[in-house]
């Protein structure tokens, strides 16, 4: 089986998927980070396709960067110029071909993570 990366977010304090949040996709070489996609989130918090598919895929370093501040102060969870959450970095590592899913849980006030499938 051929690796891909796929990633979605839940907005769990309002309990619903998250729509219209940009994401960004890092390769992570030392202190090197070289942005190989972008996307959207749609309807139902997913994005359209692999963020990462498999004629792209490699094991490494990377890191998704949610920007979630913008949908925050949207859906009225978060006022002010200063956001606790704006950006969310999460780094992590894919050693093997296979399916990777990062999703990110999110509140105004915190976020979780896990490697689902």
């Amino acid at each position: 089986m051929a690796g891909y990366l796929t990633t979605h977010i839940l907005d769990t304090a309002r309990g619903v998927p998250a729509e219209g949040i940009k994401i960004a996709l890092y390769r992570v070489s030392g202190n090197s980070h070289r942005m190989i996609a972008e996307a959207v989130t749609n309807k139902d918090g997913r994005t359209d396709g692999p963020i990462l598919p498999e004629g792209k895929f490699k094991t490494g370093s990377y890191e998704l960067i949610f920007f979630c501040g913008d949908y925050l102060r949207k859906t009225g969870q978060v006022e002010g110029e200063t956001l606790f959450l704006d950006s969310i970095p999460i780094r992590f590592g894919m050693d093997a071909e296979d399916h990777y899913h990062v999703p990110l849980l999110l509140s105004p006030f915190g976020y979780s993570t896990y490697r689902g499938s």
